[in-house]
């Protein structure tokens, strides 16, 4: 079911550099989106989403920044592809969406807190060990997301298994300081894990690399 939404006031909530900030970050020409509706109908989300993909590119197009950057489908996205597949006009919507959700991420947006969540552990864990350590990050999340017992029952048997590790498996030789210089970098651009800036109008997209 999805979110009611206020009405839309362009005199106040416009932001006239907004799609550009977008397009600079995702490379993408944007205005050459016309809202034919492809990437909604091949959208598996789009009953979940408060705007459907075509609607939050629309947002981007007429400026409203804080409307696009609060929006749950930004963080409901699967980034499938199936948006940029389906575009007509060849744009990366997938892309577009991701840059969206590092901005709203900057910005200290979180309308889906629980995603928020595991991302931010998600992304800690491959800081910290140079790859994710399953059994940290399930910890972590279940304690983060106060449901300690969240799927406790399933550790024993994947532990039997061997699907699960009660230590990290940090990348040999000099992986980990690969991964360890990639996080640097974009820390630099305060676009890496906890990242999420206090102004609720702050903060820029990372550069195209």
């Amino acid at each position: 079911m999805r979110t009611p939404v206020r009405p839309i006031d362009l005199a106040s909530d416009r932001d006239p550099g907004f799609q550009a900030e977008v397009a600079r970050a995702s490379g993408q020409l944007l205005q050459s989106c016309y809202q034919c509706g492809n990437c909604t109908a091949g959208c598996v989300y789009t009953p979940d989403y408060d705007y459907p993909v075509h609607q939050v590119m629309r947002l981007v197009q007429l400026g409203l920044r804080e409307r696009a950057l609060g929006c749950r489908s930004l963080w409901l996205c699967a980034t499938c592809q199936a948006c940029t597949t389906r575009c007509p006009n060849d744009i990366d919507v997938a892309r577009v969406m991701d840059v969206l959700r590092h901005m709203a991420r900057q910005a200290g947006f979180a309308p889906e807190p629980g995603v928020k969540t595991f991302t931010d552990g998600f992304l800690a864990s491959v800081a910290k060990h140079g790859r994710v350590f399953e059994a940290g990050l399930a910890a972590a999340f279940a304690l983060k997301g106060g449901r300690p017992m969240q799927d406790a029952s399933l550790g024993l048997p994947m532990l039997l298994r061997g699907k699960l590790s009660l230590s990290p498996h940090e990348p040999e030789g000099h992986g980990k300081a690969e991964v360890a210089a990639i996080f640097a970098r974009f820390a630099k651009q305060g676009a890496g894990p906890g990242s999420s800036g206090e102004a609720r109008r702050g903060g820029a997209a990372e550069d195209k690399k």
